[in-house]
């Protein structure tokens, strides 16, 4: 492979470096995925949509990347602390429900939504409870080389065993004690210290049996089981939202460095996040608009529904570590600019071969990786695109087209849909047509009625044509909800 130019900011550096895999051309992967609890929203499509660009531009580079990207179905409490209740078993309270169907079905949804915004699946996507075995291996490890102790249930990492503790997040033990959210329990020996392994009570609805009794495994463990198992001890890129370097990140280089005597991660990668009037857009903080709602206008903040290629396009024209403020007038001028982008893109696929001059394809290609090579700045680089689609365009319009047009629709196919992942004249997203989901819906109407009417021949000839067209209905306590294949 010829040598690459490219530069990533590393956040345990803090600095810009030369992207230098450890293994080339083989890349190892890892992304902190979603905590499957419930409907994934605008943040996580910021994370989801930033990661999905790496991803997209070092396989364009030529690079073999094997990404890893978990789905979190146990050990995340409620506060991301380390006492109170599992988020999912949380919900599953609520819903009155196992906690693997909220698992189940929130999964689900997440990869529905992300398959809207043409993410890309990972290669694998392990979940935390289908590795229990592995986590409770790697405690051993961290007690037997005095890293960890057993306090009656409950396992903890010995922050002061590890002296390079905080090297993440730039905060030393005392601004670490002061700083995180982490309630303290009193079984600990220093309040520093985090859990790897929890003892379940009775009404605790996940637990397993292990070493220390009946429990449940810590968040931050779940992440270094399964990026090692699947990359190794020390791989390439782990990347996650700016709110997981700590204590998430900062605890997992923590335990796996002291667990397998090696580097972690070479680049560590954090993506900035989703504000709505300059306060974090979140979940826990109730001011959350998930990812369908967006795509069927369903929510107060909302005066109507958005293409899921609009959201993407919206996204991609912020740098991945700056923060995005979200605003309908930012999402209406990413669909102007969207529009304007499929209108040349028509142009240019209508257009024949002329006698213009030979457009400067290499120009293009050196101007836009410049600019990706910079980071992955996906907003400069949708720049560079338009400053040529228009020179481009206005060849066309002067009857002048390039003598090299086949060649170009070949290079701008490439770095338009593989890279930067956005469909062509707005055509091939699924679920990205307001008509086929308002048809839906209707559809979903006359079932409901039929229903209602003890009409279930209908109501089952409904749900299983609209299934042969792709279509899958989901039936649920708040409705029927679905997506479109």
């Amino acid at each position: 492979m010829a040598e690459q130019k490219l530069h990533v900011y590393n956040t345990l550096t803090r600095e810009k470096e030369l992207f230098e895999p450890l293994n080339p051309p083989f890349v190892g992967m890892y992304v902190c995925g979603p905590t499957v609890y419930g409907d994934a929203h605008l943040g996580h499509a910021k994370s989801y949509v930033s990661f999905d660009v790496v991803l997209r531009y070092l396989r364009y580079l030529g690079f073999n990347v094997r990404y890893v990207q978990n789905i979190t179905d146990v050990g995340h409490l409620v506060g991301d602390g380390e006492e109170g209740e599992d988020k999912l078993a949380k919900k599953a309270r609520l819903e009155q429900v196992d906690p693997m169907q909220v698992a189940e079905k929130y999964t689900y949804t997440y990869f529905r939504d992300m398959d809207a915004l043409n993410v890309l699946r990972p290669d694998i996507a392990p979940r935390a409870t289908g590795h229990i075995p592995e986590q409770i291996a790697m405690i051993k490890t961290l007690i037997k080389k005095g890293h960890a102790y057993n306090s009656d249930g409950n396992v903890y990492f010995d922050v002061s065993s590890d002296p390079d503790y905080g090297k993440l997040s730039g905060r030393n033990v005392e601004e670490s004690e002061s700083g995180t959210r982490v309630e303290t329990a009193s079984d600990k020996k220093d309040p520093k210290d985090f859990a790897l392994w929890k003892k379940a009570d009775g009404e605790h609805l996940m637990k397993w049996d292990s070493p220390w009794g009946v429990g449940y495994p810590g968040w931050h463990i779940e992440c270094s089981v399964m990026s090692t198992k699947y990359l190794g001890e020390s791989f390439d890129i782990h990347g996650g939202g700016l709110e997981n370097q700590f204590p998430h990140h900062e605890c997992e280089i923590a335990q796996s460095e002291c667990a397998h005597d090696a580097q972690f991660v070479k680049y560590w990668m954090h993506n900035n996040m989703v504000t709505l009037e300059g306060q974090k857009m979140g979940k826990s903080l109730g001011n959350a608009i998930n990812l369908e709602q967006f795509f069927t206008g369903k929510h107060d903040l909302l005066t109507r529904s958005w293409d899921p290629q609009v959201i993407r396009f919206f996204l991609l024209q912020s740098h991945y570590r700056s923060t995005t403020d979200f605003s309908e007038d930012a999402l209406e001028a990413a669909e102007t600019g969207l529009k304007n982008l499929h209108s040349m893109i028509t142009s240019i696929e209508k257009a024949e071969p002329g006698n213009g001059e030979t457009f400067d394809i290499e120009g293009f290609k050196v101007s836009f990786e410049e600019v990706m090579n910079d980071d992955f700045n996906s907003a400069q680089a949708i720049a560079v695109l338009f400053e040529n689609l228009k020179e481009i365009r206005k060849q066309i319009t002067a009857n002048q087209a390039p003598s090299n047009l086949g060649e170009l629709r070949i290079f701008l196919h490439t770095v338009i849909e593989e890279v930067l992942g956005i469909w062509p004249n707005g055509e091939g997203g699924p679920g990205n047509s307001e008509l086929t989901s308002g048809l839906v819906e209707l559809f979903i109407e006359i079932r409901k009625e039929a229903r209602a009417n003890k009409d279930f021949a209908l109501s089952d000839k409904i749900r299983d044509d609209l299934k042969e067209l792709g279509v899958q209905l989901m039936d649920g306590k708040d409705g029927t909800t679905f997506s479109i294949d």
